[in-house]
């Protein structure tokens, strides 16, 4: 998840990113002096997840710089961090998350974040396969990985079940969610279903041991270190290191 902060103090932009730290090492915000570069960086994808604003700027009004970010990136969730309550009321009538009075501490942005789990819904999804003239319905949270195996795709399941589905690895892929990472040419993983990750594999929760393909090995941990972030930030904890 991307992560925005504006403030025109560096000092303050320093506490905010060494607070977000001790809540989640692998946090990397982007930080920006004025609400003009926010709004710029903001245009680009992927959209930022979360943005906390000063809500006194030196040469602009945070309230302002909040009401053009809604517009052009409506999915960014919005906290205001300012040396007082006086705005607050403001604040919250533009929707905002939350409303910080600095100086920010590691129990503030705590709070935030499990604000944020509580927007977001959680949809459980489905997806059919065919299997011979029959077809079958699974829902991804029950999906552990996929593997190729000869010329048919078979598709491992919490419960200890298997799947075997003729059908190629990218149609199977199109079906998943961005909860699944390719981690080798054969082979797909819920990335919820990770319990370790080491530098050329990972362990899943019922013990399997994955390889990465050698020359991916850099751009799947980047994908996971994204994700698992994400997911702490929903407050959903995380068993392995």
């Amino acid at each position: 998840m991307r992560i925005a902060i504006c403030d025109d103090s560096q000092k303050e932009q320093k506490r905010m990113v060494n607070a977000l730290r001790e809540l989640y090492p692998t946090a990397e915000p982007e930080c920006f002096s004025t609400g003009k570069e926010l709004l710029r960086a903001a245009k680009e994808a992927p959209a930022f997840g979360v943005v906390f604003l000063d809500v006194y700027l030196t040469e602009e009004n945070g309230m302002d710089i909040a009401k053009e970010l809604m517009e052009c990136s409506p999915e960014t969730y919005v906290v205001f961090v300012t040396v007082s309550r006086e705005h607050a009321v403001d604040a919250f009538s533009l929707s905002a998350v939350h409303y910080l009075v600095k100086p920010v501490d590691k129990e503030g942005l705590a709070e935030v974040f499990r604000r944020l789990e509580t927007l977001r819904v959680k949809e459980r999804t489905m997806i059919t396969v065919s299997v011979g003239h029959e077809s079958y319905a699974i829902y991804l949270d029950e999906i552990c990985y996929v593997q190729s195996v000869s010329h048919a795709k078979e598709i491992y399941l919490t419960d200890g079940r298997k799947v075997r589905v003729w059908m190629s690895l990218d149609e199977l892929e199109l079906k998943l969610n961005h909860h699944f990472l390719k981690i080798n040419r054969g082979t797909i993983v819920n990335m919820e279903q990770i319990y370790r990750i080491g530098s050329d594999s990972c362990v899943l929760q019922d013990g399997t041991n994955l390889e990465f393909a050698r020359r991916e090995r850099t751009r799947i941990r980047a994908i996971y270190n994204d994700y698992l972030f994400e997911s702490l930030s929903r407050g959903k904890g995380y068993a392995g290191g």
